[in-house]
């Protein structure tokens, strides 16, 4: 498989998907791949930059330190990527309606993202960070959050007795995040 290492910045008139191969440390701005078939795909040490990869095939595609700044991700399957050295941080995102079902993503970090209706199904986020986050609806089900960041985090639903949470950290603002099944109104 051809290795690449380029900045690619796409505009409306030209945005072609790149060949099939592997992209060490290139940066992508402005992509709209949305709907895109990337199964495949080698992403190491990328950054992507006000691109559009929602409902993206992503099967066995590789994410390793990836960054995503800006970026529309919704919809994805990130539990079907490559899952060896799978590894990515998410500023300012949109990841509504996506997967990360029985990942491992010990140290995850989501700074100022939208994770509306995600599903973290049985999945390894110990010590994750969700800064300024909007948890809407997500899914946390048998879910490692030990020692998980929810402390600038709102509108998060999660069952302290489905779910791992020593040493999680929450702050008074957002603690009825934890209560919600027991019908408890906190003020």
């Amino acid at each position: 498989m051809e290795v690449y290492q380029q900045h690619y910045t796409y505009t409306p008139q030209h945005n072609v998907l790149p060949e099939k191969g592997e992209y060490e440390q290139c940066t992508f701005t402005g992509a709209n791949w949305a709907k895109a078939n990337l199964a495949g795909y080698v992403f190491r040490e990328c950054v992507f930059t006000d691109c559009d990869l929602s409902m993206a095939n992503v099967k066995g595609t590789t994410f390793n330190e990836v960054q995503f700044t800006g970026c529309k991700l919704m919809g994805l399957r990130w539990d079907v990527c490559h899952s060896f050295l799978l590894s990515f941080v998410f500023t300012n995102c949109v990841l509504n309606f996506s997967s990360f079902y029985r990942l491992k993503l010990k140290g995850l970090l989501f700074t100022a993202c939208q994770l509306q209706d995600v599903e973290f199904i049985e999945a390894d986020l110990g010590n994750a960070v969700f800064a300024d986050c909007d948890l809407s609806r997500a899914v946390f089900e048998g879910t490692n959050l030990q020692g998980a960041d929810f402390t600038s985090a709102d509108y998060f639903s999660i069952d302290p007795e489905l779910n791992t949470l020593t040493n999680a950290r929450f702050a008074t603002h957002n603690v009825e995040g934890l209560l919600h099944k027991y019908r408890i109104q906190v003020k």
